[in-house]
């Protein structure tokens, strides 16, 4: 018997509403019909297994057919299907949840289902591109199918249909303002964005499978047309990881990432199912020192419902430098930036991972030390941003966090206090740690140090500068300087008996001939007794002065503003032929000439000589060739 009726909402003007507001993206509404249809034949499945339904579940799978010419989309499954009574049940009754119905049903049996929620306004997010909605739909139980048909309004009608097989078929009349909805390219790109590891196998069309027998002239073809399926139904991050081996992790990553050819260092397997249900795989792959290219690579499943590849808030940040998939079932389809900073879930899903990409890392290090200290340079900068933006990372990271040395050792926080702790200490007994960002730019000042018997590492990473300043924070006693700053004065041997070569008298001669060759505002000259073959002059720069230079330039002005005084500090050995030549020099114009060359080659060390000054040290330079 037909009928007709009014569909119950709460809100007046509802159709409006979802058209333009229901998603702020209307591409969703496949992924929204796709996911009804996977509940579907996932309740069938569950029905059957406990014996409530008296079917044979054999091999389903969902189809979407583009019927171009008939401007309509059909999205047809074999699963449960639904009796007159429960169309106008879960269908006019708008935002009533089938499946959360299902599920309270059935709690005890169900959970493990694997079905996906809310029927309600996930349905109606087809009408934010079509213009007319069609179901067809046999259920299960031995009951006539119904047809229901609404326009966009909240006038429907509902009566019996011919249909015979069990499930139900969503036809779309595609609105003229939607009609790119109507190429076929464009509905697999949407089901491969959102579908593409469905648990229900999804058929868009056939195919044609040639199969060659045989070689040479006797070779024979023959074709096969099979279903075109364009999902995994069985993901890697769904098994147990008993049942992976290192191949099946590597083929899932070329899976996920058909573009990237670089394989993946190493893997994380997660699986949590209290107090929060979670599963994934997290891939670290060789990271760049360009922290901003690499995010955006995780991407997030709700029951392996593709929900969005920005997972900041349920991935701690530094981590988001990885790729892999996680996928949560207490994590809504439609996610908010708001949703995620104020559930109370979320924060412990963001916990768990922090702390088991942790253990996984102390693991391989503690498993096969010189297999990780092989991959630190691409791995460290996710671990020092961890270190920076984590403290219970931070904590964890201080057994396999590794500072390398300029000599290729690799050291850790301990080993690293242990082995300079009777060499490079200050006046205060406080434990120095020299280090380089550039080998290349500060190889002088490397090898002077390396001559005094310092150790020297070799932090080279864009946000070591941040780290070290923790470190120093949180480990008194430990301080740490770049090679090229102001340590000379600072590391000072207690049984340092390196004499000076020069009188106090021809000391301060020499300061004062230096200093007036120099603006003052910029330098400070300090005379050191250094070894005979350590460079004649070197340029340095307070620590502190340097630090808060870069930190400006990634965006902290402090008490200065808009910019930093230049300040150095110009260190004469004293013991060095050249300065004793300079003082001794009768010709003032010759020593002016050796102490302009001689800042000159200094500034040059420190990339300081530029413009109309290098100019002049080139000209200089040939003169003294010739």
């Amino acid at each position: 018997m037909s009928q007709t009726g009014k569909i119950n909402v709460a809100v007046e003007n509802i159709f409006p509403l979802i058209k333009k507001f229901l998603y702020s993206d209307h591409e969703i509404f496949l992924r929204e019909l796709i996911s009804n249809a996977t509940d579907a034949t996932l309740k069938l499945k569950h029905l059957t297994q406990i014996g409530d339904a008296k079917v044979e579940y054999g091999n389903p799978l969902i189809e979407v057919k583009v019927d171009q010419k008939g401007k309509k989309i059909h999205i047809i499954d074999q699963g449960i299907g639904m009796t007159s009574e429960e169309v106008g049940k879960y269908i006019n009754e708008v935002a009533f949840s089938g499946a959360e119905e299902f599920l309270e049903q059935y709690k005890d049996s169900a959970k493990d289902s694997g079905i996906i929620g809310h029927f309600g306004l996930g349905f109606y997010s087809a009408f934010m591109v079509a213009k007319k909605v069609e179901i067809i739909t046999k259920s299960y139980k031995d009951e006539p199918a119904a047809h229901w048909s609404c326009d966009g309004s909240p006038e429907y009608t509902l009566e019996p249909h011919d249909k015979t097989e069990r499930g139900t078929e969503i036809i779309l009349h595609i609105d003229k303002d939607s009609k790119e909805f109507l190429e076929t390219s464009r509905v697999r790109s949407l089901l491969e964005k959102y579908n593409k590891f469905m648990p229900i196998p999804i058929k868009m069309g056939t195919k044609e499978i040639t199969h060659t027998e045989g070689e040479g002239e006797e070779a024979q073809e023959t074709k096969e047309v099979v279903d075109d399926i364009i999902n995994n139904p069985q993901p890697a991050w769904i098994k147990k990881p008993s049942d992976l081996k290192d191949e099946d992790y590597k083929s899932f990553y070329r899976e996920l990432y058909p573009m990237q050819f670089e394989e993946p260092l190493f893997n994380i397997h997660l699986n949590v199912d209290y107090p929060f249900n979670l599963t994934g795989i997290l891939y670290f792959p060789k990271i760049s020192q360009d922290l901003n290219v690499q995010k955006d690579r995780i991407q997030l499943y709700q029951n392996q419902v593709f929900v969005t590849d920005n997972v900041e808030g349920i991935v701690p940040e530094f981590l988001t430098l990885l790729r892999g998939v996680i996928d949560s079932p207490d994590i809504p389809l439609n996610v908010s930036r708001s949703y995620l900073q104020a559930d109370g879930a979320v924060k412990k899903i963001s916990n768990y991972i922090t702390r088991k990409v942790a253990d996984k890392l102390n693991s391989l290090f503690k498993k096969d030390r010189e297999a990780f200290e092989h991959k630190w340079n691409d791995i460290k900068v996710v671990i020092e941003y961890g270190m920076l933006s984590e403290d219970k990372f931070f904590e964890k990271a201080q057994a396999f966090n590794l500072f390398p040395t300029t000599d290729g050792d690799f050291l850790t926080f301990e080993e690293l206090k242990e082995k300079t702790k009777d060499l490079q200490t200050d006046k205060d007994d406080k434990l120095v740690q020299l280090y380089a960002s550039d080998i290349e730019a500060q190889h002088a000042y490397i090898e002077t140090a390396k001559a005094k018997g310092y150790q020297v590492l070799l932090l080279d990473s864009p946000i070591v500068g941040h780290l070290i300043q923790k470190l120093e924070t949180t480990h008194e006693g430990v301080s740490f300087t770049r090679v090229d700053a102001d340590h000379i004065d600072k590391l000072i041997s207690k049984e340092d008996t390196t004499p000076a070569k020069l009188s106090e008298e021809e000391q301060t001669k020499l300061k004062e001939l230096v200093e007036s060759h120099v603006d003052k505002a910029a330098y400070t000259v300090q005379l050191e007794p250094m070894a005979s073959d350590a460079p004649p002059l070197m340029i340095t720069q307070p620590e502190f002065m340097r630090r808060m230079k870069e930190m400006q330039q990634t965006g902290g002005g402090g008490m200065f503003g808009g910019g930093f005084p230049e300040m150095y500090n110009l260190v004469v050995n004293v013991n060095h032929e050249l300065i004793g030549q300079i003082l001794s020099t009768k010709t003032q114009k010759k020593q002016e000439r050796l102490i302009k060359q001689s800042l000159d080659l200094a500034r040059l060390a420190q990339n300081l000589l530029k413009g109309e000054a290098l100019t002049n040290f080139i000209n200089r330079s040939y003169e003294l060739i010739k």
